[in-house]
């Protein structure tokens, strides 16, 4: 709709209603003009979200969070997308400082929020204090073979209470692939 148009149409409705015309019926479908439909990037805008504490990488854009308890319920469901999660570090790598994990509400549920060494590093001191994380859901199925490896990898390097002679099933890691973080004080 040109602006010449628009303006017609605005001074008409003025009109009608300066003269205390009858409201009349709404078209049975009402179609944007090009010029005042909404970008695609302004329909997929997150809402600006304002946490506080120590921000990593691009912080944290989305408004609702995924209870962990849910994300490991229902991985499959939010596989490959982009959600954010909240909760107690419960652990943080000592070595690169390439991950944290964030405890859910049940005791040994835990999601490990990873980032490629060097893109955010989280400090041992984050142990122990409240993150507010964001990345893409990534779901891990492993074999018997590489569960078990997996199981001693993680005793040897991090003293995780994992046994690999106690693995009999294969293990399907859920992952958040970390764009962002925000760590504070526990609320």
């Amino acid at each position: 709709m040109t602006w010449v148009s628009r303006l017609f149409v605005y001074a008409s409705i003025l009109f009608l209603v300066a003269c205390g015309a009858k409201e009349q019926p709404a078209p049975e479908k009402a179609e944007k003009a090009p010029e005042e439909a909404a970008t695609p990037s302004e329909e997929t805008k997150p809402a600006e979200v304002k946490l506080e504490g120590t921000v990593y990488g691009g912080g944290v854009d989305l408004a609702q969070s995924v209870a962990v308890t849910d994300l490991l319920a229902n991985p499959d469901l939010y596989a490959g997308q982009s959600v954010r999660i909240e909760g107690v570090v419960s652990g943080v790598c000592p070595k690169r400082g390439c991950w944290i994990d964030i405890a859910g509400n049940q005791p040994g549920q835990k999601v490990r929020f990873k980032v490629r060494d060097g893109v955010m590093v989280f400090p041992m001191a984050e142990n122990g204090k409240y993150a507010v994380a964001q990345g893409v859901v990534r779901k891990m199925p492993m074999t018997l073979e590489q569960s078990k490896k997996y199981a001693e990898y993680q005793a040897r390097e991090y003293g995780a209470d994992m046994d690999p002679d106690k693995i009999t099933e294969p293990i399907t890691l859920v992952r958040l692939d970390g764009t962002g973080a925000v760590v504070r004080a526990q609320p």
